[in-house]
């Protein structure tokens, strides 16, 4: 039974829970930051969280193959807040006492943020349903393997965790972000995102003969540098497309043109309309682009999530919760990255919307996501956890 006075606004209610709990939220994202798991390998993450919601009113149910859901309330009108659990193959850089213990893997995205703002959000909400303010359900969806291609959002919608969800909400850092301010945006947020795998092949042989032999090495010169000016020219410039290298491989030594080369990046863009045209086009450029060389390319093209396209009114709800924790200007407008997140495939099938939370202390650095030295001010914990258990709530009321 919950022991909150009589008249008592699911605001003031929220607040005080969120307040009650700082500390051991603050701990617990210390705890998950400290022992990251990569994607698809999330199983101590999840026992934390259900741990964490244990003796609450929470009904929760493990997915098959990784995550988790909770479910809280009556009625039929139901809406999902999410968060993500995995780390990167990162090496943590920081040095904080609650540093990663696991070597060559970090929480270099904030997701141990997501996932302890979530919990926090449960705990709050758990006391809005006991003090009967809670006038419909929320399910939380604790997700594995965001940081790969096409990304565990698609595990936990194939298991069903979207029937009869009315709209879903979620959190990511944003590290250029001051905390105490949310970043919103109706439409696009991010871009559509995919992975490219290139493998070249031909004949080899000596430097001083380039003549006789499928120069393969020059054949991947002119792919890095052709391919993205390309696209650039056959897909419309509105949809921003940008291809951007991340490996090169080829050969051992200065005086030998090597028999096998390979070349690995992504392609992204901010349009869905070009990104069905995407794949198609990349494999029909590689091959036009080789062929003067007589070397053969073998394509892997991963299709990897969609763009995330922020629903109007659901970000009208976002706003709201925003403007009741942190005042009418806590939330700023944002804008459109090619960053790729997999909350895209949620919103492709349902509304909802994602706002960017603020996690720099105010005049001190500013970090990059994905990279080892990424600190957060863990201010921003505490305050996801009141912006989502305050969506969730409005969106049931409204």
């Amino acid at each position: 039974m919950s022991d909150t006075p009589a008249g008592e606004s699911p605001t003031t209610l929220i607040a005080t829970v969120i307040e009650k709990y700082a500390d051991q939220l603050i701990d617990f994202r210390r705890d998950l930051h400290a022992h990251p798991e990569l994607a698809w390998t999330e199983a101590r993450t999840t026992g934390k969280v259900i741990d964490a919601l244990a003796g609450t009113d929470w009904e929760v149910t493990e997915i098959a193959g990784g995550g988790l859901i909770a479910e809280i309330g009556t009625g039929e009108r139901r809406v999902a807040l999410r968060a993500d659990l995995d780390a990167l193959p990162v090496e943590d850089l920081t040095k904080d006492p609650w540093a990663s213990t696991i070597p060559g893997v970090a929480h270099a995205c904030g997701h141990d943020v997501h996932t302890a703002a979530l919990v926090g959000a449960a705990l709050a909400i758990n006391e809005v349903q006991a003090s009967g303010l809670l006038h419909g359900r929320v399910r939380l969806l604790f997700q594995p393997a965001e940081e790969i291609m096409p990304g565990g959002a698609l595990h936990l919608i194939q298991a069903g965790v979207l029937d009869d969800v009315h709209q879903v909400f979620g959190l990511h850092c944003d590290p250029s972000l001051d905390v105490g301010r949310l970043g919103l945006r109706e439409g696009p947020l991010t871009g559509a995102a995919d992975s490219l795998f290139v493998r070249l092949g031909g004949k080899g042989g000596h430097t001083s003969r380039p003549h006789l032999t499928e120069d393969l090495t020059f054949a991947l010169g002119k792919l890095i540098t052709e391919l993205p000016a390309i696209l650039s020219r056959r897909l419309d410039p509105r949809a921003g497309v940008s291809v951007v290298w991340g490996m090169v491989q080829a050969g051992a030594a200065a005086n030998v043109i090597p028999g096998r080369g390979t070349l690995a990046g992504t392609v992204r863009m901010l349009d869905a309309v070009a990104w069905a045209d995407a794949e198609h086009l990349v494999r029909t450029l590689v091959g036009q682009i080789v062929a003067p060389y007589g070397v053969s390319a073998e394509v892997t093209y991963q299709r990897g999530v969609p763009p995330v396209v922020n629903d109007v009114a659901a970000t009208a709800i976002l706003a709201g919760a925003v403007e009741r924790v942190l005042g009418y200007h806590g939330h700023v407008s944002t804008t459109q990255s090619l960053g790729g997140e997999d909350f895209g495939w949620y919103l492709d099938r349902i509304p909802g919307s994602m706002a960017r939370l603020g996690t720099r202390t105010p005049g001190g650095p500013t970090y990059d996501l994905h990279q080892g030295n990424l600190r957060v001010d863990e201010r921003a914990t505490c305050i996801g956890a009141r912006v989502l258990a305050e969506a969730a709530v409005a969106a049931l009321t409204g």
